[in-house]
């Protein structure tokens, strides 16, 4: 195969040129999939702060707060939960809200930090109200 005198170097530079925008596109990628984890972890922590609340005799929203704290590899400083009893105080109701931080590198510059929630509602099986 010949080649032309003056094309030996044009796939050098097609890729220079491309490089950038597939590592943009790389990071966007990686940058959603660490979003998604998040929101996965957001859901099993309401999950679980709303199983604790249901099951807590004393200090709901105490309960439902630390359970969402340890539920999984979030950041407990970026927690919040806010617990509320609905039917009659016959269930609770948990929302978590967490910061997600996009931190990716030239990524997290370009998309701001996403707010993310998960509402959660469990029938309450505290020994107070099963006693007679």
């Amino acid at each position: 195969m010949t080649t032309r005198r003056g094309d030996q170097g044009q796939s050098t530079v097609e890729f220079a040129l491309v490089l950038p925008l597939v590592v943009l596109v790389v990071l966007f990628i990686v940058q959603a999939g660490l979003v998604v984890r998040d929101q996965l972890l957001v859901s099993h922590a309401a999950r679980e702060a709303a199983r604790a609340a249901a099951v807590s005799d004393n200090d709901r929203p105490s309960a439902a707060t630390m359970a969402a704290r340890q539920a999984g590899n979030l950041d407990a400083e970026r927690v919040s939960a806010t617990t509320t009893m609905v039917d009659g105080d016959a269930s609770v109701r948990v929302l978590i809200s967490y910061r997600s931080i996009t931190g990716i590198p030239i990524i997290g510059s370009l998309v701001p930090d996403i707010d993310l929630e998960s509402t959660v509602v469990m029938r309450v099986e505290s020994d107070r109200k099963h006693r007679s």
